[in-house]
């Protein structure tokens, strides 16, 4: 593998977990393993990987984009990742804020929810 699949790897386990990551490698097969590599070496490998700004900052941003346009589905799993990025749950309550102004409430108001649905199961997983 390339050095920037290595580290997108590494950026990953880091952002998302083992448990996450280990659970993602044991489903992929070989329909979707170019996609796989894609995105470890993309937006892990290089994205995720800069450090131009925070990794909290960066969870903020990408919560707020995937509200904004509607992909909710990774919501949860990035939710979760904050625990290990350093977003708080106030800093993600703002980002979706400026979704609602920025991108349409409904939208905001879906993603606070699966925020506080994923925040209380990471609460009772303590």
């Amino acid at each position: 593998m390339s050095d920037r699949f290595e580290t997108g790897m590494a950026t990953r386990r880091a952002v998302l977990g083992d448990a996450h990551v280990d659970r993602a490698e044991a489903a992929k097969t070989a329909f979707d393993q170019p996609f796989q590599t894609l995105i470890t070496e993309s937006a892990w490998g290089t994205l995720w990987a800069d450090d131009t700004i925070s990794q909290r900052e960066r969870s903020m941003l990408t919560l707020a984009l995937l509200a904004a346009t509607g992909n909710f589905e990774e919501i949860p799993m990035h939710i979760r990742a904050t625990a290990r990025t350093g977003a708080s749950p106030e800093d993600v309550l703002q980002a979706f804020m400026h979704v609602a102004i920025y991108a349409g409430v409904l939208k905001a108001n879906h993603a606070i929810k699966l925020a506080k649905q994923t925040y209380a199961e990471m609460e009772e997983t303590r």
